[in-house]
């Protein structure tokens, strides 16, 4: 029970977010974060943003969860597999309810759809936020275990970003994203292990 209370700090840090959109109350940190971020825009950074946001395309996504799924035993293929379905149907329920328009800025690629929560930055979490748990949780070697942890954490920081980089979300439609898609996998992990009989690993420092 104090694992659900602990995990539900990223539920409430989700509703807040977006009872704070609902009331307008996010564009002055909209504002400014864009603006620092659309400020580093060249074409090194167009390059390197536009192709770091298709590792949250559904077609890459797709294909890691396929050989992730090839490659882990049942367990761990429940938690991705909910995960990714929950995320999915989550993300997709709640921009057809709050259905704010994606901002009005230069776009660098083209994006349809609603803006809140970003589906991006919930899948980032769903599958590589999941690897990053596999890892912390089964490899034996400690500086790898930390390599990959970092690489991890970068790329689904850098998914995100890259999302207000290239013009399609407003941060908070990451934070939000992130705070509800970590809530998910949290509680997926918490019971899978509870009901699956998972009692023999730890638990993932996400």
């Amino acid at each position: 029970m104090k694992k659900v209370i602990k995990n539900s700090i990223f539920l409430i840090l989700f509703l807040v977010t977006m009872i704070m959109l609902l009331l307008n109350k996010v564009s002055f940190l909209d504002d400014y974060i864009y603006k620092i971020i659309y400020g580093l825009r060249n074409n090194i950074w167009d390059f390197i943003f536009i192709n770091i946001t298709k590792m949250g395309n559904t077609t890459i996504v797709l294909l890691v969860i396929i050989v992730v799924l090839l490659k882990m035993n049942h367990k761990n293929q429940e938690i991705l597999s909910f995960t990714a379905i929950i995320t999915v149907l989550s993300n997709q329920i709640i921009k057809n309810i709050i259905k704010r328009p994606r901002p009005n800025h230069i776009r660098l690629i083209k994006q349809g759809g609603y803006s809140f929560p970003s589906g991006h930055a919930m899948i980032s979490i769903a599958v590589y936020g999941f690897l990053l748990y596999y890892i912390q949780t089964n490899c034996k070697n400690k500086k790898q275990k930390v390599l990959l942890s970092v690489l991890l954490t970068i790329l689904i920081l850098m998914i995100g970003c890259s999302r207000v980089y290239v013009g399609v979300h407003y941060p908070t439609d990451i934070i939000g994203g992130y705070c509800l898609s970590i809530y998910i996998l949290k509680m997926v992990i918490y019971f899978c292990q509870k009901y699956r009989g998972n009692s023999n690993e730890k638990n993932g420092n996400l």
